[in-house]
């Protein structure tokens, strides 16, 4: 996935890609995750698929809900999908800077061994 600790750093043009292709995952995850939230929202609490983008998108921000739910079917698909929004923002958020957080830890690495062999 990454290289090893005493690989050199990745060269700039291939860290970009790097960093497009999480980029990527991370918003596929969040719209993966924005799609159940509209789809539990309009088939389950009966609302248009406007109201439930809606819905769906301030759950998954973390904000809470706008409409307010009047099914049973509902309420209980909005707090498993509230947890799942919660983890799911953490996650993408983990897969986006993993790449940068990776570099910076691998070339502190390197630094940290260039001074060790110079002594």
């Amino acid at each position: 996935m990454f290289e090893h600790r005493r690989a050199p750093l990745l060269p700039q043009k291939e860290f970009i890609w790097r960093l497009v292709r999480y980029s990527a995952l991370s918003i596929g995850m969040i719209g993966v995750s924005l799609g159940i939230g509209i789809l539990g929202y309009h088939f389950l609490e009966g609302l248009s698929w406007i109201d439930a983008l809606v819905n769906a998108s301030m759950l998954l921000g973390g904000m809470g809900p706008v409409n307010p739910l009047r099914t049973i079917a509902g309420k209980i698909f909005a707090s498993f999908y509230a947890l799942f929004s919660g983890m799911i923002l953490l996650v993408a958020v983990g897969v986006l800077i993993a790449p940068l957080f990776h570099r910076f830890l691998h070339r502190f690495h390197l630094e940290i061994e260039d001074d060790d062999t110079s002594s």
